[in-house]
């Protein structure tokens, strides 16, 4: 899984891995620090790579309750089922809020959190990350302990409440989970590029976990309260050891030789803010967007610079999951097979977990995880905004499945199981392959002083794409 990003670089608009002798902003020799200076100085290797896991397992915990939440359909339609029992049956279909639970849950996981993304931004520098990140985890620990607990209780008589009560629980742990996401993500930038990378995996990876728990409780579990309740545990015990894991990260000797070289790199005047070096591989700007005067210690980041240097990168992200939260899983897990009626296991009680959420997921990894082998295209080639923007033909596409209830376009035209698992294939590839292009090469194109802060704007494009196109998933549910 660990593949080494040290030792290498990137080509600017391809994307190839070449001999460290390139840069990511620029074709043209840059500063270095003196041989007899670097010789000097001794990095520590990733012994059995456990800080490449410890980033993977941290990744996995930062979508991991939200991802368990999407997950637990059959969980939510059961605790549900007594929203709308007062009107008529001709109205239910439009009103009972079990139709529109996965984008009542998408808008609660994400509008929230952009007002969370830009105070983490503000803090960056005046609260520590230790700080930021193991009172989110805690948080996120604590929400989901709550929900376990309510699993068995009855809450047939209030269900409206019961229904207010996990979209709060959902705002209050994405909003845990985007500070601890970002400054994660911001402490990342601090390391050799591969760590990123496997942050960003990791986060599909909890995906993946969640949608397979799902599958084994649905198929080991009679009852979908017993089900439901092992299903929460799981993710209990797994933030539990996630917490644990971090509290190691420091003690590592290779994890702790970057965290003190970034508080050196941000407390010191003397550096020239137009290069750095990272085990080998040089990345510069040779713009003069920053300031000679590089301490940053107990002040608001340059905004407007670093806004400069990523905006691109920036645009890819925000587009790329907009049209990810968009489809999925507020139209994705509403495509029925279209063999339904025949009520086999299949068709009836696996097609949604398996095509829909196991599937994308799946297909969400593999794509970020292939980024270990293949960078292309690089953070300057027009490509990389132009296929992010060709992912625009997935809305259309997954509107003409058989989505079900319909009830303003009773058209059908890809009416045939195979199509939707190609199109949730293509839409979770595209989407972990380009996503974690575009976010880690943001961090890599600023100065390493404001690699944490560029970590956190990347995190903000992406909180707004999520929110944008969690707004938009409502209205394309209603359009159908």
């Amino acid at each position: 899984m660990a593949v080494d990003f040290e030792d290498n670089d990137i080509d600017d608009h391809h994307g190839v891995y070449h001999p460290a002798n390139t840069t990511i902003q620029d074709e043209t020799p840059l500063l270095e620090e003196p041989p007899e200076k670097r010789s000097n100085i001794h990095k520590p290797e990733d012994r059995f790579n456990c800080t490449y896991i410890i980033f993977f397992f941290l990744g996995t915990s930062s979508l991991l309750p939200l991802g368990f939440i999407m997950t637990a359909k059959p969980y939510w339609i059961y605790k549900l089922q007594n929203c709308s029992e007062q009107i008529s049956p001709a109205q239910q279909g439009a009103l009972d809020i079990r139709d529109f639970f996965e984008s009542y849950i998408s808008v609660a996981s994400t509008v929230p959190s952009v007002l969370c993304l830009i105070g983490n931004f503000l803090l960056v520098n005046k609260v520590s990350v230790s700080v930021r990140i193991l009172s989110s985890l805690v948080t996120m620990l604590v929400v989901l302990m709550v929900i376990t607990a309510l699993v068995k209780v009855d809450t047939s008589a209030w269900t409206p409440w019961f229904f207010i009560l996990i979209i709060l629980c959902v705002v209050i742990s994405s909003s845990a989970a985007t500070v601890f996401s970002s400054s994660i993500f911001g402490l990342s930038g601090c390391f050799p590029m591969r760590n990123s990378q496997a942050l960003i995996s990791g986060q599909a990876m909890g995906g993946t976990l969640s949608a397979v728990a799902s599958v084994m409780d649905l198929a080991a579990a009679s009852e979908v309260t017993d089900s439901a309740l092992a299903y929460f545990l799981t993710a209990d015990v797994f933030i539990i050891v996630c917490i644990g894991m971090y509290l190691i990260l420091p003690k590592l000797e290779y994890a702790r030789y970057y965290i003190e070289r970034q508080k050196d790199i941000t407390q010191s005047p003397h550096i020239l803010p137009t290069d750095y070096v990272e085990e080998g591989v040089v990345i510069t700007s040779n713009t003069s967007h920053f300031p000679l005067n590089r301490d940053y210690t107990g002040s608001v980041s340059p905004l407007w610079s670093i806004l400069k240097n990523i905006s691109t990168l920036g645009f890819c992200v925000f587009y790329i999951y907009f049209i990810s939260i968009m489809i999925f899983p507020a139209v994705s897990s509403s495509i029925e097979s279209v063999n339904k009626v025949t009520g086999g296991v299949w068709t009836d009680k696996y097609f949604t977990p398996l095509t829909s959420f196991l599937l994308y997921n799946f297909a969400d990894l593999c794509g970020r995880q292939i980024t270990a082998w293949i960078q292309v295209p690089g953070p300057k080639s027009w490509l990389l905004p132009t296929m992010a923007l060709l992912r625009t033909i997935f809305i259309p596409v997954f509107m003409l499945c058989n989505y079900q209830p319909r009830m303003h376009s009773a058209r059908v035209i890809f009416a045939h199981d195979i199509y939707p698992v190609v199109f949730t294939t293509l839409l979770g590839f595209s989407n972990g392959y380009l996503i974690t292009l575009s976010m880690i090469y943001g961090p890599k194109v600023t100065p390493k002083e404001l690699s944490e802060a560029a970590g956190v704007l990347m995190m903000v494009f992406m909180q707004l794409g999520l929110a944008l196109g969690a707004g938009f998933s409502v209205l394309i549910v209603h359009l159908i």
